[in-house]
């Protein structure tokens, strides 16, 4: 309900799975792991859920620690945590 932007939202979001900052990868055309600005960074991470989610991969196997990388290669893709 309430109108906000993403930077508004990550300042204020309760908490942030710490293991979002493990995402490696490329989306839209930039490395992820190599964005300095923490807004845009915290963007691309949610743009690689998004688009895990519409290559049409379920949540729970976007969520689990072997996602799409052999064991001990690539770490999992998790963004946010329920607690």
């Amino acid at each position: 309900k309430k109108q906000t932007d993403f930077e508004t939202f990550v300042k204020e979001a309760p908490m942030l799975n710490p293991s979002r900052t493990l995402i490696k990868g490329v989306i839209c055309g930039v490395r992820v792991e190599d964005i300095r600005e923490p807004t845009m960074r915290e963007i691309r991470y949610l743009d690689k859920l998004v688009d895990e989610l519409a290559k049409g991969k379920a949540m729970d196997k976007i969520l689990s620690p072997n996602h799409g990388a052999a064991a001990n290669r690539r770490p999992a893709l998790v963004i946010y945590d329920n607690g």
